[in-house]
């Protein structure tokens, strides 16, 4: 895909050796897919990088309390780093209880994004604030970029097959496109993976392509945005790499180890997030004696 063309005179990019950025919304937001778009973008681009997924403690947690936020940080380096970070210089916050659940992490002077859409009086007492953050004075000491995620999610969709409230299940992607902006990260990689993750789905497919270049087209058309940033390669080592998570990792060592010890392995389990991808993963590895139960519930 060609990226836009519009000319900026004024757009500048400043190079840094490393950046921390975490994504917080509710559990139906979809940060965990933004986050691992954006780090496999960064993999591709030759990053080094780590990652840090969190999850909702609660099972269905209300919408819009502090108990639903989900988040996912990534640190990204052009040098061998060994952790996600700690404190994230980019905060990207879907609503007033991601705000108020991350906003202590964030470094002095970073980088703050809201969807300012998800403002409203009765979000914003559920998240447990009195006043509006926004105009209490707690954001000062903070860059605040407040970006129109819904409506321009409903604008970028007014004439697509999605209707309704499905629309801003795509709103994600508006944060995604503008983030790959801001750090000039390609989209290319991000709409190839989605035309073949909704291949069956091609509106689906066309509403997230959509919503991702309206965010990155945000980026290029409003002058805030306008300094951007870019992490160069990191010199890594001559190889073949493999981007994995924890769970990924894990289920890899209990095979190995059963390997090393002329074990059978045997996992039994009931699938729930985020414990489900051992499973998942382990079911896969049948051809090493690998045997797997899923149990019809957690006390079983």
């Amino acid at each position: 895909m060609d990226e836009p063309k519009l000319k900026i005179e004024n757009k500048t990019v400043e190079s840094i050796p490393a950046v921390t950025i975490r994504f917080a919304g509710d559990s139906g937001d979809g940060m965990q897919l933004v986050g691992t778009r954006f780090t496999d973008t960064s993999a591709l681009f030759g990053n080094d990088l780590a990652t840090l997924p969190a999850f909702p403690a609660e099972i269905r947690a209300p919408q819009g309390t502090i108990a639903g936020v989900s988040s996912f940080q990534v640190q990204i380096a052009d040098f061998d780093i060994l952790t996600p970070g700690d404190n994230p210089e980019v905060l990207v916050a879907m609503n007033p209880a991601a705000l108020k659940a991350h906003l202590h992490d964030l470094a002095p002077n970073g980088m703050l994004i809201v969807n300012q859409d998800a403002f409203e009086e009765k979000n914003i007492t559920k998240a447990g604030y009195k006043v509006d953050p926004r105009e209490s004075g707690e954001l000062d000491g903070y860059r605040v970029f407040e970006v129109p995620m819904e409506k321009l999610t409903k604008e970028a969709l007014k004439d697509s097959e999605i209707k309704g409230r499905a629309v801003l299940r795509s709103k994600n992607m508006i944060a995604l496109g503008l983030i790959s902006w801001v750090f000039n990260r390609p989209l290319e990689d991000t709409i190839n993976w989605i035309n073949k993750k909704f291949e069956k789905l091609p509106e689906v497919a066309d509403a997230n392509i959509k919503t991702l270049k309206t965010g990155y087209n945000f980026g290029i058309t409003v002058e805030a945005f306008h300094h951007t940033y870019v992490v160069e390669k990191a010199a890594l080592p001559t190889g073949e790499y493999t981007n994995i998570n924890g769970n990924i990792g894990l289920s890899w060592g209990l095979i190995a180890g059963a390997k090393l010890s002329n074990l059978e392995l045997f996992y039994g389990s009931y699938p729930i997030t985020p414990a489900s991808d051992i499973l998942h993963e382990l079911s896969k590895h049948k051809n090493f004696n690998v045997i797997t139960f899923q149990a019809e519930d957690e006390i079983a």
